[in-house]
């Protein structure tokens, strides 16, 4: 069963991200800009009809690797590349690398901070980037990840703060990013899993997850569009060992765009294959 103080600190830490989110709503409201590129269209303060806005699809394929390299004691590293490719294989979508520092404090409770570089293309109808370039992002993030058990179910409730340094161009002739603007998120995902073979998930065992994730963004360098974007994740996986555990499914992306076009909120989804591969050292 759900013991009380892992319970206890769920509900905390669910009422201060709320809250968080409540304080980026009320701190976007006043602010100004967009974390777009060079000349962007800042996407107005005041709400947009539904027929003002335009979705366009991908198909994308994320190729994940996770490794986790224990320290000492309760110490341990975070390492993680993703290749994030649109049409499935063939294009980039994006690149991501993080790395950080774990501190387990104890079975249920993870927390983590460091660093990530990210690297996002002109992929798509309609880039990201206002001049159709590739940007580089720089992010320092902060997480706690709070897990519990229900019978066969397993949960885990991660919460993410990150401080974003988005590359942007000043103007048309500058060749390479000039200006990194400075944003916050607030990121909740709720994950659950369960063993397809037995009461629990341990060496040789195949088993199903599900997640979901939200992004808010915001600070004054986010207008009205405080939704960043969101993921849903359908996956199977096998854990061979306690060393190695891979992973493969649906994933969907709905992203909103920092910018207007044609005087048209812009959203992407992305929809496709996710593989994750996990080792633990």
């Amino acid at each position: 069963m759900f013991h009380y103080k892992s319970n206890t600190l769920s509900v905390y830490f669910f009422l201060l991200f709320f809250k968080l989110i409540i304080a980026a709503t009320f701190a976007t409201a006043q602010g100004s800009g967009t974390p777009s590129t060079g000349g962007p269209d800042p996407i107005p303060t005041t709400s947009i009809p539904p027929n003002n806005r335009a979705t366009h699809y991908n198909q994308i394929g994320w190729y994940a690797f996770f490794g986790t390299i224990k320290l000492s004691g309760k110490w341990s590293l975070h390492t993680e590349y993703q290749f994030r490719r649109n049409n499935l294989v063939t294009d980039w979508q994006q690149g991501l690398l993080r790395v950080g520092i774990n501190y387990q404090v104890n079975p249920r409770v993870l927390l983590r901070a460091g660093y990530a570089w990210a690297e996002t293309y002109a992929y798509g109808d309609f880039p990201i980037n206002a001049l159709g370039r590739s940007f580089t992002e720089h992010r320092l993030f902060q997480m706690v990840q709070l897990s519990h058990k229900e019978g066969l179910l397993e949960l885990q409730h991660r919460f993410m703060l990150e401080q974003r340094f988005v590359g942007r161009y000043s103007s048309a002739a500058v060749e390479k990013e000039d200006e990194f603007p400075f944003m916050h998120r607030a990121r909740y995902m709720i994950r659950l899993q369960a063993p397809l073979k037995g009461r629990e998930i341990k060496d040789k065992t195949p088993y199903a997850a599900l997640y979901n994730e939200i992004m808010i963004g915001f600070g004054k360098n986010v207008a009205a569009n405080i939704f960043d974007q969101n993921r849903i994740g359908l996956l199977l996986g096998y854990r061979f060992n306690k060393t190695l555990r891979i992973e493969a499914g649906y994933l969907n992306q709905t992203l909103q765009f920092g910018r207007l076009i044609n005087s048209r909120n812009i959203f992407q989804s992305n929809s496709g294959l996710i593989v994750n591969t996990n080792f633990n050292f």
